[in-house]
């Protein structure tokens, strides 16, 4: 009699190589136990204190950043369930620009309080209507604890009220300047609009040139553009003090060629001489045609040939060669020209108005710039960031670029609101959707309250990254959002929701008024992530099967070199 051994249920369902996980086989503790590893690395990555991490990706490119979208962008995660949570902080980074880590830390907080309610006995779809009856008492709760409006969305003070706790939380220690070069670049690009209007305002109109040396002290901002390259011809800059013409051509600054093959036959030497000096002349008429236009500046997308060169020195034309084509699109916006994909003179509408154009050296580097003044309008403004290093620089970057993204944020409709920050918000929170559960009839509340818990993580985090007591700080944080019952109850419950965690360590207690410092959060972002979160945290609650196919790809090829293998001749 032969022994039969038990085979694979799905071995004749899918190819060779797929793998299946149920949840009879523990898959859903598998994924929290993965999750729970990405969450630990952004957990001490949050806030103004948290640590930095250096990435060396698949490339050999080293990554210097606390940013949770920028890691885990660089990171190649292959567990499915992780995979969410990375779309979900993908989402909110391509939507609101900031909360990346709240989104990660959070949704990995929920996961993990599951683990408890599994154990309890609840069904997956229990903890999944829990958690989204709390989500949407959340979010109607937040609307109440608005205390702040930014009501003029146009003044430097006020732009510097949301920008700079955004900045803060990545590059603790230089807010105060940064949002201050930020402000400054974003008043630039804003329309002079009336009292009660929201401008209209793009991200793409702040650009960042990062330049190696010095500090980030001499950083900069320029009322237009910066490029990294200096003119092509022996004219580097234009006269100061009048307007300057510019066209933009997208097309080659030579000879046009056909689009087909063609032969030229020439019988002797003459008829050879005649053929390129017509050319010569061709090309002259065409740069003096420009130059009648009183042209000054000519902005090439493509190639400037030589002969061509030659003639727009001899106009006293400056060139600049500009390879980007969203360059091109901006060096147009800032001048007010039309980019011309044929080679002429242009007309009066096609041609842009630019003040300053000059070739500086900043820290050994020759840069050229385009600059409107103070009366003239402008689309495009420029941030020159200095630093020692280049991952310094990159990370200053990513930091400057939340900021604009805040400010985006900020010019939507209802976009004004502010929360208080510090981990205010999230105590708050805390209790009453903890009150909401004790309300809510049924298993249903046990969900509810874990999803209170959840949001306890960040108030832990600053305390525990900012080096404080956390078991001191959270007990006072509590107490100092816990309302009396008297006379004064309406004023209290305001004054309570400004008590936030004290990192700068001045108080005994560990604890703030937000308002002293300006730590406040916009209110859209917020929302955006905690209802980001949730729904990554119940798709991943409401899997009960992972089936995997062999990843595409061939065979790996060995590591040590043999005769006659691979790519080697035979």
């Amino acid at each position: 009699m032969s022994l039969k051994l038990p085979q694979n249920l799905n071995s004749g369902l899918f190819k060779q190589g797929y793998s299946s996980y149920s949840n009879s086989d523990g898959q859903i503790n598998k994924s929290i136990a993965a999750i729970r590893e990405i969450h630990q690395m952004c957990l001490t990555s949050m806030g103004p204190c948290g640590r930095n991490k250096i990435i060396v990706n698949h490339l050999g490119k080293i990554i210097v950043t606390n940013d949770a979208a920028t890691m885990l962008r660089e990171l190649d995660i292959i567990h499915p369930a992780v995979k969410v949570l990375v779309m979900a902080t993908e989402q909110q980074k391509m939507d609101m620009g900031d909360n990346t880590n709240l989104v990660m830390v959070l949704a990995g907080e929920l996961l993990i309080v599951c683990e408890k309610l599994i154990g309890l006995g609840l069904s997956a779809v229990e903890i999944i209507q829990g958690f989204n009856m709390a989500k949407n008492f959340t979010l109607e709760e937040l609307d109440k604890l608005v205390v702040d409006d930014v009501v003029d969305k146009s003044s430097p003070q006020e732009l510097i009220k949301v920008i700079k706790p955004v900045i803060a939380s990545k590059k603790y220690g230089s807010e105060d300047l940064l949002s201050q070069l930020v402000s400054e670049a974003v008043s630039h690009v804003l329309p002079k609009s009336s009292q009660g209007t929201i401008p209209y305002f793009n991200v793409d109109s702040i650009r960042v040139v990062k330049i190696m040396g010095g500090s980030l002290a001499n950083s900069t901002v320029i009322k237009g553009m910066v490029f990294n390259r200096e003119p092509e011809g022996h004219i580097k800059s234009l006269p100061e003090g009048g307007k300057h013409k510019v066209a933009v051509f997208t097309c080659p600054i030579d000879i046009a060629n056909t689009e087909t093959k063609g032969t030229v036959l020439l019988h002797n030497a003459q008829e050879m001489l005649d053929f390129s000096k017509g050319e010569e002349e061709q090309i002259d008429a065409m740069m003096k045609e420009i130059a009648d236009m009183g042209v000054t500046c000519i902005v090439a997308g493509a190639g400037v040939g030589e002969l061509a060169l030659h003639y727009l020195n001899r106009y006293n034309i400056l060139v600049l060669k500009v390879p980007s084509k969203f360059e091109l699109g901006r060096i147009s916006r800032v001048c007010g020209a039309t980019p011309l994909p044929r080679l002429g003179a242009p007309t009066p509408e096609e041609i842009g108005i630019v003040e300053t154009v000059k070739m500086i050296e900043i820290g050994g580097d020759k840069v050229t710039v385009f600059k409107q003044e103070s009366e003239e309008a402008t689309r495009t403004s420029t941030i020159i960031l200095r630093g020692a290093t280049q991952n310094n620089l990159d990370d200053i970057e990513r930091a400057i670029n939340d900021g604009v993204a805040a400010t985006k944020g900020l010019m939507t409709p209802n976009g004004g609101k502010l929360l208080a920050g510090a981990g205010a918000t999230e105590v708050e929170l805390v209790s009453r959707i903890t009150k909401y559960g004790e309300r809510t009839p049924g298993l249903l509340q046990l969900a509810i309250k874990q999803f209170a818990l959840a949001f306890e993580v960040v108030p832990r985090t600053l305390a525990d990254t900012a080096g404080l007591e956390v078991n001191e700080v959270l007990p006072n944080l509590y107490a100092a959002h816990t309302v009396v019952s008297g006379e004064d109850e309406d004023v209290a419950k305001r004054e309570c929701l400004f008590k936030g965690v004290d990192i700068l360590k001045d108080t005994t207690d560990g604890l703030t008024d937000v308002r002293e410092d300006g730590i406040y959060d916009l209110l859209a972002p917020k929302k955006f992530a905690i209802n980001v979160a949730t729904e990554a945290a119940t798709t991943v609650l409401s899997v009960d099967q992972i089936i995997m196919a062999k990843r595409a790809g061939g065979p790996a090829p060995p590591q040590a070199k043999k005769p006659g293998s691979w790519d080697q001749d035979d």
